[in-house]
């Protein structure tokens, strides 16, 4: 038992997953830094037995990790085309229009925004990471380099005008100080505007046993109460709750100030309930996740290390934040995984923080033809392995780590099964 809560002051705070110590999940190296010596963070997920919000401690800082970003939003096909559907669907339900005003908080490259500025819909985009928000400009889209905080809000209301709607997808997760960061949505918003949040859901962490989602950058996770709760310290009322597959299952919350007095609806009493019913609405509900961690461990050790005993030759695709999770929990280096890929050029020629595995151009895998490709990314399953079918030509083999370990082609545990009989 460790802390008090940074939403409510709370403590001491229950340990839920003990991950061990490592790097910044994007703090990917050169060649040079294989000489020198990293630094590792503790990475162990606690829980408030009071409000029940999920976090790990601050141990490092946003400035540390996205002044300079290696995460481009639209090197994911299906992501953007998500962020499209999400502006277009918006556009309707808010009605808005050229005299609309719309600010996206975390911009990122423009993925989303850009959807608006070809609608013809004036925006705004607050981005911290220089170089991603370089990208978004050259793609048209009007952006301010800054993290957000309520004196930067004050400056986007009082420089532009209070916004309509105000996206914040995959960022509540990030922020330390939630409790200001909250304030801060708020300040952006007019006071019959929208706030929209998409943030994984706590439910899928716990249910799925989803560990690798846990890195130093997401300092929170959340079921619908404890964002119901976060989000009223600062007057916002949540109105709406849509599940979506994304990133392994995320929540999108529709909030609204308090003065507009909107009712929630049925669906936030719907997702409320599934969540009571898991046990999330309790500490014990909360007990699975470790031995669930160590399971998908243990399976994904014991396949590569007969993999390796055959002779068979392993890759990866992607390198992801939640891939370098999984690769430190479970040890795996470069004798296990001799490489990996990514459509991210920043990534190619460096390598994976803690385990050293080198990165390279996807083309790689077509060159070398390995046995086997494990797909670090597996929330984009249906994506990754329609992309990734020529693999099949050579009788190569895609397998995924979680939520169970599988194989496209052959399950990975039949595979097991035949191994011991």
């Amino acid at each position: 038992m460790s802390g008090s809560c940074r939403l409510c002051g709370s403590g001491p705070l229950l340990s839920v997953l003990d991950l061990g110590a490592t790097p910044p999940c994007e703090s990917f190296l050169t060649g040079a830094d294989l000489e020198q010596p990293e630094i590792t963070y503790p990475l162990h997920l606690r829980l408030c037995p009071q409000c029940l919000l999920l976090q790990i401690p601050a141990l490092i800082t946003p400035s540390e990790t996205f002044t300079e970003y290696a995460y481009f939003s639209s090197y994911s096909d299906s992501w953007v085309q998500h962020a499209k559907t999400f502006v277009d669907t918006a556009i309707e339900k808010l009605g808005l229009n050229q005299d609309s005003f719309i600010v996206e908080v975390a911009s990122n490259d423009g993925y989303l925004l850009q959807h608006a500025v070809a609608a013809g819909i004036p925006c705004l985009g607050i981005e911290p990471s220089v170089n991603v928000g370089a990208a978004a400009r050259e793609r048209g889209v009007p952006t301010r380099t800054d993290f957000l905080c309520e004196d930067v809000a004050a400056a986007v209301r009082a420089e532009h005008r209070p916004a309509d709607l105000v996206v914040a997808n995959n960022v509540y997760a990030h922020i330390p100080d939630l409790l200001g960061f909250t304030r801060s949505l708020r300040g952006l918003l007019a006071d019959d505007g929208w706030l929209c949040i998409e943030v994984h859901h706590a439910y899928n962490l716990v249910e799925l046993g989803q560990f690798d989602t846990i890195y130093h950058e997401h300092f929170q996770y959340y079921t619908v109460l404890s964002a119901q709760r976060a989000l009223a310290t600062a007057g916002l009322d949540v109105v709406d709750v849509e599940l979506l597959p994304t990133h392994g299952g995320s929540i999108r919350v529709w909030a609204r100030p308090h003065e507009v007095g909107a009712q929630a609806g049925p669906r936030v009493a719907d997702v409320l309930r599934l969540e009571e019913a898991a046990g999330l609405h309790r500490v014990d509900g909360y007990e699975s996740l470790a031995p669930r961690a160590e399971r998908v461990r243990q399976e994904l050790l014991r396949f590569l290390l007969d993999q390796r005993a055959d002779g068979k030759r392993v890759v990866g695709y992607g390198a992801p934040g939640k891939g370098n999770t999984l690769l430190n929990y479970c040890g795996i280096r470069p004798d296990l995984l001799e490489y990996t890929v990514d459509r991210n050029p920043y990534k190619h020629g460096r390598f994976t923080p803690g385990t050293r595995i080198p990165i390279h151009d996807p083309i790689r895998i077509e060159q070398d033809r390995p046995d086997v490709v494990l797909v670090l990314p597996w929330n984009l399953e249906t994506e990754l392995t329609a992309q990734l079918a020529y693999v099949q030509d050579w009788g190569g083999e895609l397998v995924y780590p979680l939520p169970e370990l599988h194989g496209v082609s052959e399950t990975v545990e039949k595979r097991h099964q035949g191994r011991s009989s």
